[in-house]
């Protein structure tokens, strides 16, 4: 039976992820609810790309596999997932003029990164006046849209497909090695973005291993305001927990890992799910642990 690992995630960060923008105003990537609340989010491939580039630092992962001689920016067409870490977990297109082509779908999947807070405008105004006044030039102007909230994104791995692109199989060992990996990046993501170096490790991790695809957790996970600080509305989580399919009963398979002292019903949460409430460490550490069981290694 195939096996599918999800994790939803909340972390607190700052600005994340800029778009175009307009004249002087740098503009925070936004999407619009239909009540006209404004959320600022994250793209998947800004998440992908702190994801590679950490996997690059710490575990020497090979980025070194593209290029642009078919005058498209592309991963090489003679490698393959045996030679990159990136083109096995997040898949690859490869195009070739006057043929489709070839491409292979991601066996690790990520939502966007969305704000669970509204953004309500906040604009920074800054100059370069330390720079000019050395030459007794005037300032130039900028204004930077800012916004400091949690955030929640989802995960979602197909472990059966990992290591596997056609006549292609890696060892199990080697499959096992890149996702242990790619969750130790996870555990300590960060994100290097306009002088600043943000936090992205999770404060709340929800999730498990499953006998069927599905991210669980996604859009289940909201806030409620508790005077100063904020509760994880654990309604949508309960409902979820309810599925069972195949025999896989989800709430026997998930555990949570949270980081104490952060959400105002943290006691509640330990109760919902007693035994399986761990450390964000040890959440990771259960998840890469049933995972090395499946792979048998």
């Amino acid at each position: 039976m195939s096996k599918t690992a999800t994790m939803s995630i909340i972390f607190q960060a700052q600005s994340l992820n800029y778009g175009e923008g307009t004249s002087n105003i740098s503009e925070l990537k936004k999407l619009t609810r239909g009540n006209g609340q404004q959320f600022t989010v994250a793209s998947r491939q800004c998440l992908r790309y702190d994801i590679a580039r950490l996997g690059g630092a710490l575990f020497g992962w090979n980025l070194q596999v593209v290029d642009k001689s078919k005058g498209t920016v592309q991963f090489k067409d003679e490698l393959s997932i045996k030679d990159s870490e990136e083109m096995d977990l997040f898949g690859y297109m490869k195009t070739k003029e006057g043929e489709g082509g070839k491409n292979r779908s991601a066996a690790v999947r990520i939502s966007f990164a969305t704000s669970l807070e509204p953004y309500k405008n906040d604009i920074e105004f800054l100059s370069n006046k330390g720079l000019a006044d050395r030459i007794n030039e005037n300032a130039n102007l900028a204004n930077i849209e800012q916004h400091l909230s949690y955030y929640t994104y989802t995960i979602t791995m197909d472990l059966d497909k990992i290591g596997v692109d056609g006549e292609i199989r890696l060892d199990n060992e080697t499959r096992y090695n890149r996702i242990s990996q790619f969750l130790d990046i996870v555990k300590i993501l960060n994100r290097e973005i306009r002088g600043r170096l943000e936090n992205l490790s999770p404060l709340f991790v929800i999730g498990g291993v499953y006998d069927f695809p599905n991210p669980l957790f996604l859009g289940r996970i909201k806030l409620l305001g508790v005077k100063d600080s904020f509760a994880i509305d654990l309604e949508p989580i309960k409902s979820a927990m309810e599925v069972s399919v195949l025999d896989c009963k989800v709430e026997e398979k998930t555990f949570v890992g949270i980081v104490s002292g952060i959400f105002a019903n943290e006691d509640e949460i330990k109760d919902l799910f007693k035994d399986r409430t761990l450390s964000v460490n040890q959440f990771f550490e259960n998840m890469k642990k049933e995972i090395k069981t499946y792979y048998g290694v």
